[in-house]
This record gives structure tokens, C-alpha cells and sequence, in this order.
């Protein structure tokens, strides 16, 4: 009588230990393919957020949906900075720097990069460093074409005037 009471304890024992192994696995599995995709997700995510064009045109009108019958949100100016959200050909969504999407004909789009400051003020500095030579201050909203060659934190910009250095990176929006 002792052997059966005690066999059937041991069966049900091993019974719950096996299937909290195999929860375990499957959790442990589910949380490798959850994190997989959030980090798929998150990477295509700042694939998308990194694309900027400019304004081309003088006056490009911004709709609240893509098309020319669609609701008139603002007019944006020659070279302000935006950021693509969605390409639909004809129509791209695009991100302002306040945060605020609209939709624009591709048409009036360009691939120049250009950046807002976004600080009250900004220095344009000859090197990519806070000790190099000042060349200029810069006043909150002004534009800037964006060069080639930025790094470490800081962006080369041209201001419409020809002066050409850097900017520190946390005081533009549109840079990469």
C-alpha cells in the first residue's frame, strides 16, 4: 500500500516539474522572438526618422491629407528642413520640427539637406571643437544648408551669407 501512495506522488510531482520546463522554454523563446522584432522595429525606425529633404519652392503648401482638395495646414518657406515619414510618389508625409505632420507634393521637395537651428542662439565655429575661432552667431529659427563632413557631435553648415564651419548638433533640427 506504501508503493502505490508513494508512486502516485512521484507521478504527480514529475508531471508539474516537466510542464513548468517546458513553460519556461516557451517563455524563454517568446521573450528572444519579442525582442527580436522590437529591435527590427526600432532599427527601421531610425531608418525612417533619418531621412530630411528641404522646401524647394518659395511657398509649398502643406495638406492635412495627400491631395490638392485635401484641408490647407501652413505655408512652408524656401529651404525649411523636413523630415520624410511616408513617400507615396507624388505625395510625401512629412515631420516638422515641431513635430507636426502634414502631407506635400513631392514636387516641391528637395534632396539639399538643410537645418533649423533650433537653440536661441548657435555658434558657427571654424572646427569641430567649443575653443576654435567664432565665426558667427546664429538667432533661433535661422536656416542652414548642411555639408558634408560633420562629426563628433558637430554639423558643417553654410549660412546663406557663405560662411561655412560647424554647429553643434543639439542646437539644429534637420542634421543627421
Amino acid at each position: 500500500m506504501r508503493n502505490k501512495n508513494n508512486n502516485k506522488l512521484s507521478k504527480l510531482t514529475a508531471k508539474p516539474t516537466k510542464l513548468l520546463i517546458g513553460l519556461i522554454k516557451k517563455v524563454k523563446t517568446g521573450f528572444i522572438q519579442c525582442g527580436l522584432f522590437f529591435c527590427a522595429l526600432l532599427l527601421c525606425n531610425v531608418a525612417n526618422a533619418l531621412e530630411f529633404k528641404s522646401v524647394s519652392i518659395a511657398k509649398a503648401i502643406l495638406y492635412d491629407a495627400p491631395s490638392t482638395e485635401a484641408g490647407k495646414l501652413y505655408i512652408a518657406s524656401l529651404s525649411y528642413p523636413v523630415e520624410i515619414i511616408v513617400n507615396l510618389n507624388n505625395w510625401i508625409k512629412i515631420r516638422d520640427h515641431f513635430g507636426a505632420l502634414s502631407w506635400i507634393e513631392a514636387k516641391h521637395l528637395s534632396s539639399k539637406q538643410t537645418a533649423l537651428v533650433t537653440a536661441n542662439l548657435a555658434e558657427i565655429r571654424q572646427a569641430d571643437d567649443v575653443s576654435s575661432s567664432l565665426l558667427a552667431t546664429l538667432d533661433k529659427d535661422v536656416v542652414l544648408e548642411v555639408l558634408p563632413g560633420g562629426k563628433n557631435g558637430w554639423v558643417k553648415v553654410k549660412h546663406r551669407d557663405g560662411v561655412v564651419g560647424y554647429v553643434q548638433n543639439m542646437a539644429l533640427w534637420g542634421a543627421n
